[in-house]
């Protein structure tokens, strides 16, 4: 049924065990269906002015991002499942998961229900839920 319907598959990653989650979620998806699989993990943007200044605070999101990137790649590997990575900054995360979703033609976009954010919404955390909102592409939430 799912062979031909999700072959590019997006996963948001923070690190928080929902992404994880998500992320063995996609990979059952894409062994079904033949897919690969490429997490994204953003970063806070940081103006040129601050960089200097906050140096230190980007290189620890950097190096955190490796971790949660090569933690995902070892877990799709294990599977056989083709493994592409994305990390960049964002003002605005859940306009840059769903505008990269579209603008990269990915089949579904799956993601926890909640990150590593604070708790503002009960159920469902504010990202997933404007990723839900905000897609044009199919969401698959992860609880």
């Amino acid at each position: 049924m799912l062979q031909n319907r999700f072959k590019k598959i997006l996963v948001p990653l923070d690190g928080s065990l929902n992404s994880i989650r998500g992320l063995n979620e996609a990979i059952s998806l894409a062994r079904q269906g033949g897919s690969t699989i490429t997490g994204i993990y953003l970063m806070p943007s940081i103006s040129p002015k601050m960089a200097k200044v906050l140096r230190s605070y980007r290189a620890g999101f950097v190096k955190k991002a490796q971790k949660i990137m090569t933690d995902a790649r070892n877990s799709t590997a294990r599977h056989g499942i083709e493994f592409n990575e994305k990390v960049a900054a964002s003002i605005n995360v859940v306009k840059s998961i769903s505008g990269f979703a579209n603008a990269m033609k990915f089949d579904v976009i799956v993601m926890g229900s909640r990150g590593t954010s604070s708790p503002n919404a009960t159920y469902l955390g504010s990202v997933s839920n404007g990723v839900l909102h905000e897609s044009k592409i199919p969401v698959l939430i992860v609880k």
